[in-house]
């Protein structure tokens, strides 16, 4: 490791903010790397200068290819943090100590998660946990002096918490009285804007970031309902910004009763075409009103929404399914997944380089194909049976694509 790259890391690990110059070195390393340890340390520096929303998909994405990995673990729950999503961080953290039990890092931030809901005996005994095993921890040590300062009062009523499907059922009214077109998909919750977009919400943050109880919960849930109903989207006029940021996407047939106004055409295998404008808010569809005041044509559209995903082909990664979960493998399975994960792997399975890059892997034959999962697409040759009647098996995610596809040299088709 140069002197120079030890340096960047080390100032990662302080917390500085690196340079844009610092920060393009550290990536360009990580690039030629196998491991998480580089790109866990471009997703810290990320997070150091405040970028916690670029550094999340790069945070999810290893912890996807790294499952095993403590270290990512910890990492993604300080990304979420950041974000303010407490709730999923907890979650992640959770999962960290089922990785290595008592974890003291992970240990602390429960600690100040849950002093942070008021829960002082389990922050405390979060914190007596890691000073058993190490009395001289610092961190664990000033959390006893702020335990012991804080004074919460005993006579408080708890409220009753709100359930998921409580949380949900309260949203939906709420969007109904808002006069809101919208449909609650597993996590998240689609809504038709004013401006004709369709927006994907997700609801697991929103009601992870909920603290209250039933008695707030109205008030709480009418509050983002306004938010939601006043999201708005500036296209302006000119057509230049919006090409470079479209992108194709697959949908199943029937989904434009879920994305009303939203641009598609048909595709492949009974499959849909839709259009994603880039945006680390929401997932947003192009309306087919906006060509319209940009003097686009469909063709327009289409051509450069599907040039700029040929130019963005996706890692092809050996993995296994292990008890109805898709794992990376470390070693050639006879299973592969497209994985860039962030939604548009189905549709690069349509690109020449991404077709080029999965010849390399999987030979020029015919391929099986599950795009149950939007985060990944898996393939296997249709000539390994036991692969074929794993992906089979599979299924799929509420808001996959179901059934099973074959892709050759014709194209797509579904079986």
């Amino acid at each position: 490791m140069s002197a120079n790259l030890e340096s960047i890391r080390r100032k990662v690990e302080a917390g500085e903010v690196l340079s844009d110059a610092e920060l393009t070195a550290l990536r360009d390393v990580a690039a030629g790397s196998e491991g998480p340890t580089l790109w866990l340390a471009v997703a810290h520096a990320l997070v150091n200068a405040g970028a916690e929303r670029e550094a999340l998909p790069l945070m999810e994405r290893l912890r996807r290819d790294f499952p095993q990995d403590l270290q990512v673990r910890l990492g993604l729950a300080r990304a979420l943090l950041g974000l303010e999503r407490h709730g999923d961080a907890e979650e992640v953290l959770r999962e960290a100590l089922v990785l290595s039990p008592g974890d003291p890092e992970a240990v602390k931030v429960l600690a100040v998660l849950a002093l942070r809901r008021g829960e002082k005996g389990r922050a405390q005994q979060y914190v007596t946990d890691v000073l058993e095993r190490d009395p001289f921890d610092p961190e664990a040590r000033l959390l006893k002096e702020e335990l012991e300062a804080v004074e919460l009062p005993s006579h408080a009523p708890v409220e009753e918490q709100v359930l998921r499907p409580e949380f949900n059922a309260a949203l939906a009214a709420a969007l109904r009285r808002a006069g809101l077109q919208f449909r609650l998909q597993g996590r998240d919750v689609l809504v038709k804007l004013s401006s004709g977009e369709v927006a994907r919400v997700n609801v697991a943050s929103l009601y992870s970031a909920y603290q209250g109880g039933k008695r707030g919960l109205t008030e709480y849930v009418e509050k983002l309902a306004a938010q939601i109903g006043g999201m708005r989207t500036e296209l302006g006029e000119d057509a230049t910004p919006l090409l470079r940021r479209l992108r194709p996407v697959l949908r199943p047939s029937g989904f434009e009763a879920q994305a009303v106004g939203s641009l598609h055409r048909a595709g492949p295998a009974g499959l849909e075409v839709f259009y994603v404008l880039e945006d680390p808010e929401y997932v947003r569809y192009l309306p087919e009103s906006a060509l319209k005041a940009m003097g686009l044509t469909v063709e327009a559209a289409d051509s450069a929404a599907w040039s700029h995903l040929e130019a963005s082909p996706a890692p092809v990664r050996p993995v296994v399914v292990d008890r109805g979960v898709v794992r990376l493998a470390e070693t050639f399975s006879g299973l592969w997944a497209v994985a860039e994960g962030d939604g548009h792997d189905a549709a690069r399975l349509l690109t020449s380089e991404q077709r080029r890059r999965l010849a390399l892997q999987a030979g020029e034959g015919a391929l099986r194909v599950n795009l149950g999962w939007r985060e990944f697409a898996l393939l296997c040759r249709e000539s390994d049976a036991a692969e074929c009647e794993a992906l089979s098996k599979l299924g799929h995610a509420p808001d996959g694509i179901p059934g099973v596809f074959r892709l050759s040299a014709e194209g797509l088709t579904k079986l």
